[in-house]
């Protein structure tokens, strides 16, 4: 078996393509909105949304029909040679990898609006051989175009043997800026049996424990609370713990129940609080929930800046409202105070509002 020297890791894969990068970018991506190019009238929403939402995200693969793939590539291309997306990241979700399209995705997009785009998110990745093929051909394509920045790859998680095989793929190229769950690909490849896209499923539960009648005896049929769980949850902490490893960053994915917005706020808020980064956007009105949900809150941030401040050099211990603060209570502090301060560099509400906040001595 040959081995790679490390140094060789951070070596371009082609020649006169961009130095590969040593540390992937926070770049605040609270909510990856989905659009498709082929579609005249959603496109043209595009402009307008730039600096509203983190991350535009043109979508060339499995919710563009077969016969729209040249037609919604064509429009990618327009919309990137056309829009200043100032703040707004731009990313491309291309086809998969076993498919009769992918291969003209790249050539295409690449020499067209490689210079615009920061991400290519790659579907249904099985193993680090999957990245290897798209690092090297990026690097083949910047280098004819002439491209000076590195396109960043995303990984979806849409397998069983892409979640078996997570580690070796957040580690496969330098290039990697993160992962998404994908819920209902993967729940077809596990053969779990939901319908569903995201989100929990009332069958999957806990009961309370039957209560005893006056002689003792389990009372099976009286009410008794039950408790959704959440599918997911294996999965997301499994994606969590594999990008913190790697310095990349974890999405929860789709949240298919549009209207449903109560439960999809629940959902995206118990993938922050795992730690997630953000999530994908099917609609607008999810953009608004994602925007609120994967930012700390003012009180979150209030109490993040009173630990810091009492902590001092972030040694010992203090007491704070009758809790013991120390130095691993700062650490977790400090994530909130960072992330806060780099979603107000690009948010003039949040950063209002984390502003007007003071401190007691």
């Amino acid at each position: 078996m040959s081995h790679k020297s490390a140094k060789d890791f951070f070596r371009p894969l082609a020649v006169g393509a961009p130095m590969p990068p040593r540390e992937i970018p926070a770049r605040p991506s609270r909510a990856i909105h989905f659009f498709d190019p082929s579609n005249e009238k959603m496109a043209a929403k595009i402009p307008g949304m730039v600096g509203t939402v983190d991350v535009l995200l043109g979508n060339l693969e499995d919710a563009v029909k077969a016969d729209n793939k040249v037609a919604a590539r064509e429009g990618l291309i327009r919309i990137g040679q056309s829009t200043d997306f100032g703040p707004t990241q731009f990313w491309t979700r291309i086809n998969s990898l076993d498919s009769p399209w992918v291969l003209d995705d790249l050539t295409a997009l690449v020499p067209a609006i490689g210079d615009k785009l920061d991400v290519i998110m790659v579907p249904k990745v099985q193993g680090a051989e999957d990245i290897h093929y798209i690092d090297r051909l990026l690097a083949q394509l910047e280098a004819k175009a002439g491209i000076t920045k590195p396109i960043l790859v995303h990984a979806i998680l849409e397998t069983a043997r892409g979640v078996a095989n997570i580690e070796e793929i957040c580690g496969a190229s330098p290039r990697m800026q993160g992962l998404s769950l994908g819920p209902a690909d993967l729940a077809a490849d596990r053969k779990m049996k939901t319908t569903r896209v995201g989100g929990g499923h009332p069958g999957y539960l806990v009961r309370e424990d039957p209560p005893k009648g006056a002689d003792g005896t389990s009372q099976i049929d009286a009410p008794r609370a039950i408790f959704q769980q959440d599918l997911w949850h294996y999965t997301i902490a499994k994606m969590v713990d594999a990008c913190a490893t790697h310095g990349i960053y974890p999405y929860y994915g789709p949240f298919g129940d549009i209207a449903d917005v109560v439960a999809c706020e629940d959902q995206f808020r118990n993938a922050f609080l795992l730690g997630c980064v953000g999530t994908w956007s099917l609609h607008p009105k999810q953009i608004a929930i994602a925007n609120r949900v994967f930012a700390p809150s003012v009180e979150d941030i209030a109490h993040a800046r009173r630990v810091a401040a009492a902590m001092g050099d972030g040694t010992g211990a203090v007491m704070i409202d009758g809790k013991m603060e120390d130095d691993a209570s700062l650490k977790q502090c400090l994530v909130l105070v960072a992330l806060a301060e780099q979603l107000a560099e690009i948010d003039p509400e949040l950063k209002a509002a984390y502003d007007a906040i003071e401190v007691p001595a």
